[in-house]
């Protein structure tokens, strides 16, 4: 029986996924001044919470030191707001989120995040929450916002944000494809008005973009930046396609070595533009490519694409299943748009 409701945890390049109680030692260090100048009897509780055996994902700089942590927990029918709402049945609380000054920029914000969502889907959660105090954390409001948490109202000092998470995909009702994948995600929109490309990557950059597409590739490669700590990544090309569009759907294949669809992301942004800065503005920290890249690949009309990581398929599909399945003719050496029916069989064929 404890087997059957053992939680199902999550493992990331990048993060430990650690009891609170190893972290004790560190509780007087400087990286917990600010939660301390937040809420005064934030140690008693933080060793309140190890005793309870409450779990952190904690990212480590590069000598080893704490730079950021996300404290979760999984409650049951919990009463949320000074108004008493109470979300029925699994909620995940993320009830520590900080990422520390010297860290930033590595999108440490969004890897807990992916984290959380992932946790959230394995382990049957309605809803994710979290509570924060505006005024001194407009950073980690505005991620929240933008990845489909909503203002519930406050409880005592603080605003609490919830996500909804259904199991379930909800219907499409009147929200927009981007909309609803910011609402909803993992949940994404796939009728017949959405379009649907397979789109070409070579094995190193989907290396760096995917870290965590399988985790043996960190234990095999080593490190591969930050870049792929986010949700919302870039893609870059000089594709002749213009049929791209905010809310579409786009198939990863990777080339070279393994010649599979291995990813699905929906499409957050899409532009064509020639001015570097202004392309390397849009990707900032979302892309594979460096600031020469950019300026080199800016010498003519550059395809920009945002987009928001939805998936890595348990089960690739290769290359000669593609061609069986009469999703292509041919070689895929650049971005394809393909039909619904194509979409089907490659979601079948991938176990999605």
């Amino acid at each position: 029986m404890r087997r059957l409701h053992q939680p199902h945890d999550v493992s990331l390049p990048s993060i430990d996924d650690v009891p609170l109680h190893t972290l004790t030692p560190e509780l007087s260090g400087p990286f917990f001044d600010s939660l301390r100048n937040d809420y005064t009897p934030f140690d008693d509780w933080f060793r309140r919470k190890a005793r309870q055996n409450t779990k952190a994902w904690v990212y480590r700089d590069e000598a080893g030191v704490l730079g950021a942590i996300c404290i979760y927990d999984v409650q049951i029918d919990q009463v949320i707001t000074d108004d008493h709402e109470r979300l029925d049945g699994k909620a995940l609380k993320l009830s520590t989120f900080k990422v520390g000054e010297s860290v930033r920029g590595r999108k440490l914000g969004e890897l807990f995040l992916k984290a959380a969502f992932r946790y959230g889907t394995e382990n049957a959660c309605e809803h994710i929450f979290t509570h924060t105090k505006v005024g001194k954390h407009s950073y980690l409001v505005d991620l929240l916002l933008d990845f489909g948490f909503e203002n519930r109202g406050p409880y005592g000092s603080d605003l609490v944000f919830v996500k909804q998470h259904p199991a379930m995909a909800p219907g499409a009702a009147a929200l927009s494809p981007l909309e609803y994948v910011r609402m909803f995600y993992p949940h994404y929109q796939a009728g017949t008005h959405i379009r649907k490309f397979l789109v070409p990557i070579q094995q190193g950059f989907h290396r760096i973009l995917f870290p965590d597409y399988q985790a043996v590739q960190s234990l095999l490669f080593g490190p591969v930046g930050s870049v792929g700590n986010a949700i919302k990544l870039a893609y870059l090309c000089h594709a002749a396609t213009k049929e791209i569009q905010v809310g579409d759907v786009m198939l990863f294949y990777r080339s070279e070595d393994e010649q599979c669809v291995t990813s699905l992301g929906v499409v957050d942004q899409f532009a064509v533009l020639d001015d570097a800065a202004k392309i390397a503005a849009l990707v900032s920290r979302r892309t594979v490519y460096s600031i020469k890249d950019i300026e080199h690949m800016a010498a003519r009309p550059t395809k920009v694409i945002l987009f928001r990581l939805v998936q890595h398929f348990s089960k690739p599909v290769p290359y000669q299943q593609l061609r069986t399945e009469r999703v292509v003719t041919g070689p895929i050496q650049s971005i394809t748009k393909i039909s619904d029916v194509a979409f089907s069989r490659v979601l079948a064929a991938a176990g999605a």
